[in-house]
């Protein structure tokens, strides 16, 4: 029997992997420990959360919560807004990035080396709040749904992750080919750079739709018809404003008998509004990490 020599980890090596899967494993409970305890405050006995006896397991098991926020007709409606804003606001941004990247990534495109540079000093220098405010108003996009999309169209950051996901990926042998046999600018996005960019509008989708679902300061500034609010500055008027909107003779009956039911309502929101993203990124995350390595690495 022939006897192989095994090769063994050096030491150091050892010991610097049980560090990191240390560091690893804290901030996972750090990260974990508060979900769990929101989740199961959720579903748990209002006297329960009140007397702090839940933790990462509920207590008295109930859905009065959830019960409630299908029959509040502020929360419902904010539901729906968001969704709107999200996939709307989304797909404008999307469309509009890669729009402006693909012209950028060209190397005879006259001109985009002064359009790059204004465009990285609006990362530097902004309006300002006031400003831009009055330009919503000229716009005479206060208080409707465009004033939530229009003003954030374009982020510079990931035009700039597209300009670079570009120049690795489509090639200037690609270009020429596709301009010898008759295909238009417009034509070449579509057929060429659209399948091949599935990894980057993966990660342009996941940018964007996360910062559009967990908006909710344009709002504050731009809305002030309630029917018009996201799902997160609902949230932010129960937990900081203690505003639960109207609720059902039976259920306004229950929240006398359980003074804790508003508790039961912050947490259990804070899972809606949560659970939509946690669901979505598994979805897009083999597309989102290949779309950020190219995107940030190569150039």
């Amino acid at each position: 029997m022939i006897k192989r020599n095994v090769i063994g980890e050096p030491f150091g090596d050892r010991v610097f992997m049980f560090i990191i899967y240390a560091i690893l494993i804290i901030l996972l409970v750090l990260i974990l420990y508060p979900l769990l305890h929101i989740v199961a405050a959720s579903l748990s006995n209002s006297q329960a959360v009140i007397r702090g006896d839940v933790t990462i397991f509920p207590v008295d098991f109930t859905l009065i919560a959830y019960k409630s926020l299908l029959t509040n007709s502020t929360i419902y409606m904010g539901f729906l807004n968001t969704i709107f804003y999200t996939v709307v606001g989304t797909i404008i941004q999307v469309i509009l990035t890669i729009l402006l990247a693909f012209p950028l990534s060209r190397k005879e495109f006259v001109g985009r080396t002064i359009l790059m540079m204004a465009l990285l000093l609006t990362m530097f220098f902004e309006g300002g709040l006031i400003p831009t405010y009055m330009i919503v108003k000229f716009l005479h996009l206060l208080d409707t749904r465009w004033a939530l999309i229009v003003p954030k169209a374009l982020f510079v950051w990931q035009v700039i992750i597209t300009v670079t996901f570009f120049k690795s990926i489509i090639s200037d042998e690609v270009y020429e080919s596709a301009q010898l046999d008759g295909c238009s600018d417009i034509g070449f996005i579509w057929r060429i750079v659209m399948p091949l960019s599935k990894p980057i509008i993966a990660v342009l989708v996941l940018m964007y739709a996360v910062s559009n679902w967990n908006s909710y300061f344009d709002a504050l500034l731009y809305l002030q018809t309630s029917e018009l609010y996201p799902l997160q500055l609902v949230l932010r008027n129960i937990l900081v404003m203690n505003q639960v909107g109207t609720l059902s003779p039976k259920l306004a009956y229950m929240m006398r008998q359980q003074q804790g039911l508003a508790d039961l309502l912050k947490y259990a929101l804070i899972v809606v509004s949560t659970l939509p993203i946690i669901i979505f990124y598994p979805f897009v995350q083999k597309h989102f990490v290949k779309g950020m390595m190219i995107g940030s690495l190569k150039g």
